[in-house]
């Protein structure tokens, strides 16, 4: 019997069964035509031997658990860059899950107790994710790919618990797009959500070029997203004046109550500490306390309370509540509220950095408590978060930020310097924050 150690990838795409009970025959072919031509260049590229396809899911395998890690975000990276050109019938989202071990080789198959662990580890990963086992984790080359633990789990048929790890969302972002690139339509994102750290290793020549009919999908799609642009300009332009008079009421507002109290009294020095960043948010919270009527929980209610629960609660005890918390996420029909509510239970789960994607959705769909909450993670205490934050500011054109933004430039973070990202150089909001500032007033 020949065995061998490997790095076992599987993948499939979200929600394909649905899919195919409502398409023809014809578009079922189609999809699996145009998944197959984004997905096995890339395998190839990173070294992977495809074992099987069976119908919307590959089984691959590497030798390599870092290539096979890189083979996931450039993946992942690569359907953003096609579903952003593609209407939304044709966008292809994919779960992408590795585990490392001893498998048999019988013939062109793999077989073992490896091969059915990232089976289940598949079953837990979500869309537009990459999961990994403990074992690929300490055989990986860490200096190579971030990664974050998401939990320990109890797979079906296999003994004890195992410890499943993601490639988080990317602080290592590339640069915003040029001046002249075509504008995307509301709650696109402007950036992959890996930051082309897997793809960008990867020659063109190496991704094949597409077919005549995938490049007419392209097409379409971009006229659609050109028709797009106008709307999103208008909405932002509108955004930014609404938060630069609501600042500039809140400073005012601040002021006058502050010289209203005892000097040196210590809800004074507060309000002082608040002053410089002058937004509504602050204002009410204030007034209320003045008025000894308490702070009210913004957002509050039956959603705002399980999202309170999840930050509380240790994390062994949080799937449930998390579930609970998505489940009245999902009943909320305004799409702005929604993701803003989706990226409150992210920082309740500790995944700030996710957080900031969704709040620069929801500012996209027109949600202003959204944008405030992307100000006030500037000052956030992980250097990597505020990068994060002065990112979403930058793409998003946020005017409204130039304050807070200005502070960050002005005087840092404590732990600017610190760190580093995947061994490259070290964290910086500050300079970050200046690069940034200057591109806001060129």
């Amino acid at each position: 019997m020949k065995t061998a150690n490997l790095a076992i990838v599987f993948t499939d795409i979200k929600g394909f069964t649905e899919r195919t009970s409502r398409q023809t025959l014809e578009e079922n072919q189609r999809l699996l035509h145009v998944h197959g031509a984004l997905l096995q260049p890339l395998f190839k590229a990173f070294g992977g031997r495809i074992v099987k396809s069976i119908g919307d899911a590959f089984l691959v395998t590497f030798e390599s658990p870092t290539q096979a890690v890189l083979s996931g975000v450039a993946i992942q990276d690569r359907l953003w860059h096609h579903n952003r050109g593609a209407p939304e019938s044709e966008q292809i989202q994919v779960r992408v899950a590795i585990n490392v071990g001893e498998v048999r080789l019988e013939g062109n198959d793999v077989f073992g107790e490896p091969v059915n662990i990232a089976a289940r580890v598949e079953g837990l990963a979500e869309a537009g994710e990459v999961y990994f086992t403990e074992a690929v984790y300490l055989a990986m080359n860490k200096a190579e790919v971030p990664s974050r633990e998401v939990g320990s789990f109890e797979l079906k048929g296999i003994p004890g618990r195992i410890r499943v790890f993601h490639v988080p969302r990317a602080p290592y972002r590339v640069e915003a797009p040029q001046p002249g690139a075509v504008a995307e339509a509301p709650g696109a994102e402007s950036v992959p959500p890996y930051g082309n750290l897997g793809l960008s290793r990867v020659p063109e020549s190496a991704l094949g070029m597409p077919s005549g009919e995938f490049a007419q999908i392209g097409q379409m799609a971009a006229a659609l997203g050109q028709r797009a642009a106008a709307g999103a300009v208008v909405l932002g332009q509108q955004a930014s004046v609404l938060g630069r008079q609501a600042r500039t009421a809140g400073g005012s507002l601040l002021t006058r109550l502050e010289q209203s109290l005892p000097p040196g009294g210590r809800l004074a020095g507060a309000l002082r500490s608040l002053a410089p960043h002058g937004r509504a948010l602050w204002v009410v919270g204030a007034l209320a306390v003045f008025a000894g009527v308490g702070v009210l929980a913004f957002g509050g209610g039956a959603t705002m309370r399980a999202i309170s629960s999840v930050e509380k609660a240790p994390k062994a005890e949080r799937d449930p509540l998390v579930k609970e918390a998505r489940k009245l996420i999902a009943e909320v029909e305004d799409q702005g509220r929604r993701l803003y509510l989706q990226g409150r239970l992210d920082e309740a789960m500790e995944n700030t950095r996710r957080a900031i994607d969704d709040y620069a959705r929801a500012v996209r769909a027109g949600n202003g408590d959204a944008e405030d909450r992307i100000i006030d993670l500037l000052s956030h205490s992980s250097c990597g978060v505020r990068v994060a934050a002065v990112d979403a500011v930058r793409s998003l054109k946020m005017v409204s930020a130039l304050g807070e933004l200005e502070d960050l430039a002005d005087d840092g973070g404590a732990d600017d310097g610190s760190g580093g990202f995947l061994g490259m150089g070290k964290c910086d909001s500050k300079s970050h924050a200046q690069n940034v500032l200057k591109s806001f007033k060129d």
